[in-house]
């Protein structure tokens, strides 16, 4: 290789150069060669720094791993163990050979791996297999004894011990805890007695009955095709899909009045929907703004982070990150959560409103939203438009001022009354005033015009 006209063979000879040129042009076109390329259909990350270190335990499971990413930590050991005795339930139940459940795996090893952002090189082939195999009969097995008729045969510490389930529940909805959804599916097709049961019908179950109706709808299996399901953080998210906006404008505004100052000028706070999380929306006309309810704990805030987390690196349509900034325009202060908490709006099973408002604004941290695609951008804007106009601000103080309770409304009413009786009053008493000072004028010149009349006759007479 030539250099700028210089030989190798000269560069060799000249003093000042160190590097050997041939040696690391080889070097690198041997890397070059061995390159594994990422794919572009990965699904499964490891969440971005700027998220994790303000709360890296929301990330990190504490039971159970799944998946090659948290795989083989020793805190994490003694549930390997767990997961050989549900392959061994697994295959019983399921009437299947351990060689047709590898045969099966194996089958789809470039297709898992390429669901993962990172290509995970040092797990051989074997090992990877093994590990998929063990952990997704594992789901299954906690699927089936949870929600199926299955009852193992040995003794069960994780459902012997209630909160070792509600922990690895937890666990497998964790973003870094993921394995594909296909490979569940597969494997339970592949069961000789499946008994009716099917992989997407078991997810519903087990998100519902780990989160809630309000996360999973009941009939969103007539809204999602198990084969549109990346893992179990995604298919969360795709049950809160929100309505398209029906016109999408760009975020003009970089923050709204506060629920305090909206409260002043008169918008009326109204529960929204339990079933869409992320359906917020204002009418403009009518003043009023619909948010559905917001419940706080330790674990739904875990599932915020990791929905955020997904949807940060996976998603185009952010609208769960654009959920949190707006939530987060909206509640600055302790005062904001009182007026929520007393609307329905925000429920919590925290210590107190300055603890709900520093778990939405941790939440924030990291959140990188796009000014031209927010979705909640007609709601920012509307909402600023709103507190804009005086005589919103003016109705709103003679509200809250002298109509915020039915005795000060009577007072009101009853000293308006007076007001205006008092007025009639003093209008009646004026035309009263002026009528008598007519009638007694011409009282007077009636009387001054008799005398010279009754004279005149007597004189003729």
């Amino acid at each position: 290789m030539e250099i700028v006209g210089t030989s190798t063979e000269q560069m060799k000879r000249n003093d000042h150069v160190s590097l050997d040129i041939d040696k690391l042009t080889a070097s690198v076109q041997e890397e070059l060669k061995t390159l594994h390329a990422f794919s572009n259909t990965c699904s499964i990350y490891r969440v971005p720094k700027r998220l994790r270190d303000s709360k890296e335990y929301a990330y990190t499971p504490q039971l159970v791993s799944i998946g090659p990413i948290h795989h083989g930590k020793e805190e994490l050991k003694e549930m390997e163990e767990h997961k050989k005795i549900y392959l061994q339930e697994f295959l019983k139940l399921s009437e299947v050979s351990v060689k047709e459940c590898i045969a099966a795996v194996a089958e789809k090893e470039t297709s898992l791996r390429n669901c993962y952002a990172d290509n995970f090189e040092n797990i051989s082939t074997e090992d990877f297999v093994k590990m998929m195999l063990l952990d997704s009969s594992f789901i299954i097995m906690v699927f089936l004894i949870q929600f199926g008729s299955f009852i193992p045969s040995n003794y069960d510490r994780i459902f012997g011990k209630p909160w070792m389930i509600r922990g690895i529940d937890f666990d497998m909805c964790l973003l870094e805890n993921q394995i594909p959804f296909f490979i569940l599916d597969d494997l339970l097709k592949l069961s000789r007695r499946q008994g009716g049961c099917s992989m997407i019908k078991l997810t519903r179950d087990f998100l519902s009955s780990t989160f809630g109706d309000s996360w999973v709808p009941k009939d969103i299996l007539e809204q999602i095709n198990s084969s549109e399901v990346e893992h179990f953080v995604d298919f969360l998210r795709k049950c809160q899909r929100p309505a398209k906006r029906t016109q999408q404008q760009p975020l003009e505004s970089r923050t709204t009045p506060s629920v305090m100052e909206l409260h002043q000028s008169g918008v009326k706070f109204k529960l929204g929907s339990k079933e869409k999380i992320f359906d917020m929306n204002f009418d403009f006309h009518k003043g009023i703004l619909e948010i559905p309810p917001l419940f706080l704990e330790d674990e739904t805030e875990k599932l915020f982070r990791n929905l955020h987390a997904f949807e940060q690196c996976h998603c185009r349509d952010v609208y769960v990150s654009d959920y949190i900034a707006t939530i987060n325009f909206l509640v600055r202060d302790t005062n904001d959560v009182e007026i929520l908490a007393k609307k329905g709006i925000i429920d919590y099973w925290l210590s107190d409103n300055d603890a709900v408002m520093s778990v939405l604004h941790d939440l924030d941290r990291g959140n990188l939203v796009n000014s031209k695609q927010f979705y909640f951008a007609d709601v920012v804007e509307d909402l600023n438009k709103y507190c804009r106009k005086r005589t919103h601000k003016w109705i709103a103080a003679l509200k809250h001022n002298y109509f915020h309770n039915p005795w000060v409304s009577i007072s009101v009413v009853a000293a308006g009354a007076l007001l205006i009786l008092t007025v009639i009053q003093t209008v009646c008493s004026v035309f009263q005033g002026a009528r008598w000072r007519r009638t007694t004028q011409h009282y007077d010149l009636t009387l001054s015009f008799t005398p010279n009349v009754t004279k005149g006759f007597i004189k003729s007479w």
